[in-house]
């Protein structure tokens, strides 16, 4: 691809804001036109996917990581139109279990105390990144402030979004696709990706070793490469 003639819609997770994909957008600003959705501000999936849609170009290539997975599928509910092209990112088609949506409720709670919330600290940390990159100290303060710097509210609102089944709306589901995920992913671990992908046949498939949940920042260069192969596809 040599010349801008795509615009690329890329949804951030929990916690995350624009600086999860700022090597993607980096690198790839010359052949397509970035957008990164909010996710912080409504209180249902459903609003979230809307006000997403509202400040979006009229069809998009659709990435989601995590959190953004979802709501990538829950745009697929609503405006299947608008998507030429999807990829999702260590995330799930699973609906939470009521014992998850317990923990996430009390983890909002939690995070609403004053004073008590500052991002992500060292127990999440090790959840989130591989063990080959807990010594990498810039990655870590990086992750710490975008996590910090979207805030409590923004946490505890998107740990109390219902995360619905998907399965259903993957299987019907048939344009170009990408699954990628990381070999080390604690969060969502690679079997769920392959139960995605055994609803997606047509999915190029992407595991990146040394790699945890964050692959955007663990791998930027490796999720760069796919990205573009996928929108060449």
């Amino acid at each position: 691809m040599s010349a801008v003639s795509t615009d690329l819609l890329l949804l951030p997770g929990l916690l995350n804001d624009e600086a999860l994909w700022t090597a993607q957008i980096q690198a790839l600003s010359a052949e397509v036109r970035c957008h990164v959705g909010d996710l912080t501000t409504a209180d249902s999936l459903e609003g979230v996917a809307a006000a997403v849609l509202a400040a979006a170009p009229d069809r998009f290539a659709l990435a989601g990581f995590s959190l953004g997975g979802y709501v990538a599928q829950q745009i697929l509910r609503m405006a299947p139109a608008r998507v030429e092209r999807l990829a999702l990112l260590d995330t799930s088609a699973r609906a939470d279990t009521p014992e998850r949506t317990a923990q996430r409720q009390a983890l909002a709670r939690g995070a609403r105390v004053p004073g008590t919330f500052h991002g992500f600290g060292e127990k999440l940390m090790r959840s989130y990144v591989a063990p080959v990159h807990l010594q990498d100290h810039a990655l870590l303060e990086y992750i710490r402030a975008m996590t910090a710097r979207v805030g409590a509210q923004a946490f505890a609102r998107q740990s109390l979004l219902e995360r619905p089944d998907g399965s259903d709306v993957l299987r019907s589901w048939h344009g170009p696709t990408l699954l990628l995920w990381g070999a080390d992913d604690a969060i969502t671990p690679p079997v769920l990706h392959h139960e995605m992908a055994a609803w997606l046949p047509q999915a190029r498939q992407v595991e990146l070793a040394d790699c945890g949940h964050l692959s955007p920042l663990e791998q930027p260069q490796a999720v760069t490469d796919a990205l573009r192969r996928w929108l060449a596809d």
